[in-house]
């Protein structure tokens, strides 16, 4: 069988996971997650224990978890698609660069607002949580859009899988409404030319269960319950 992307739903950044495989063109089949619920079965366990989405499967049988180990491994895939470097050089190094940067510093912007959808008891600290979360998301927004002064994308001059990443991770802020992308024309310019990207659309429509046009190489969905045999599982029915 073909890789399989194990995608979590809603607004997982494993979004930027099915962008890049649609770059890559390559054949894929992708499982779908729904948060939290999916991840507490056994099956997921044995996908990934940390119990987080991405995952993705290998044709072997082999898994492996996290945005930045699994977009690495989709770009080497096929070295003339560009999408990352050959280790050793300092495109390599940019891109790791920015690749880190998305998965620390603006991936955690958005923490704060993701706990406050927890707080819905707690009012005064679900507003404090906001505010922080808006503070966080407008610096590293200054920051992206300083990154973006010499550079049409996130890496460089070429689109890699660091922009695929980003592209999932960009919609937290309507998400949120944490700030006024147009602070940003540099982000926003990027974020436009993404979104009429035909893998962004793809992947929207795949989230939202819409009819979804594959420019790669989708090859339809596969249940986690029929995954059992490749996890090593017995069927429990």
């Amino acid at each position: 069988m073909e890789p399989i992307l194990f995608y979590g739903v809603p607004q997982g950044c494993s979004f930027g996971s099915i962008v890049a495989l649609e770059w890559l063109g390559q054949p894929y089949r992708l499982c779908r997650i729904r948060m939290p619920q999916d991840m507490q079965n056994p099956l997921y366990d044995r996908v990934n224990p940390v119990r987080e989405t991405p995952a993705l499967m290998i044709e072997d049988g082999t898994t492996f978890s996290e945005s930045a180990a699994i977009l690495h491994h989709i770009g080497a895939r096929d070295p003339s698609k560009h999408l990352v470097f050959r280790q050793g050089t300092t495109a390599y190094d940019q891109l790791n660069q920015a690749l880190a940067f998305l998965n620390t510093t603006y991936f955690a912007a958005f923490s704060p607002l993701w706990k406050a959808y927890e707080m819905e008891e707690n009012p005064p600290v679900q507003e404090v949580l906001r505010a922080a979360g808006r503070d966080e998301v407008a610096r590293a927004h200054r920051l992206l859009d300083a990154m973006l002064a010499d550079r049409p994308w996130i890496a460089g001059s070429r689109r890699t899988v660091a922009d695929a990443y980003f592209a999932g991770l960009a919609r937290w802020v309507t998400y949120h409404r944490a700030i006024d992308l147009a602070d940003y024309p540099r982000v926003l310019a990027l974020v436009d030319r993404l979104e009429d990207d035909p893998a962004v659309a793809f992947a929207h429509a795949i989230e939202a269960e819409r009819p979804a046009t594959s420019s790669g190489g989708f090859r339809g969905h596969v249940a986690l319950a029929d995954l059992q045999p490749r996890l090593g599982m017995a069927d429990a029915s």
